[in-house]
C-alpha cells in the first residue's frame, strides 16, 4: 500500500498532467471507488480524467480528501464512514454530477 505522501504526490501529478488546476476537479472520499466514480458521478470511464487509491485507513483518506479541497478542488469533506478508505478525485466536466 502506498503512503499518504505518494497518494498525495500520484494525485497532484494527474491533475498537473491534465492541466486545467485544481479549481476543476472534484476530490472525496468513498469505500467503492468505482461505483462512486462511474455510477454516481458520471465520470467517463474511457477517456475521463479520474484517479483513486486506497489508504491505510478513512482518516488517512480524509486527509488526503482535505489537503486537495484546502488546493481548490471541488467536495463536501466528511463523507462516507469508517470503511471509506480510498480517496478519489476526478476533472470536472459538463456531463459529470458532483
Amino acid at each position: 500500500m502506498k503512503s499518504a505522501q505518494e497518494i498525495v504526490r500520484d494525485i497532484n501529478d494527474h491533475i498537473t498532467k491534465e492541466g486545467s488546476g485544481y479549481k476543476n476537479w472534484y476530490c472525496g472520499v468513498t469505500e467503492n471507488p468505482k461505483q462512486r466514480l462511474f455510477e454516481e458521478h458520471h465520470v467517463a470511464q474511457e477517456g475521463g480524467w479520474w484517479i483513486y487509491n486506497e489508504c491505510a485507513s478513512d482518516t488517512v483518506a480524509r486527509t488526503i480528501e482535505q489537503h486537495f479541497l484546502d488546493l481548490g478542488c471541488k467536495g463536501h469533506g466528511g463523507g462516507g464512514d469508517d470503511d471509506a478508505r480510498y480517496v478519489y478525485a476526478y476533472k470536472i466536466t459538463a456531463n459529470t454530477r458532483e
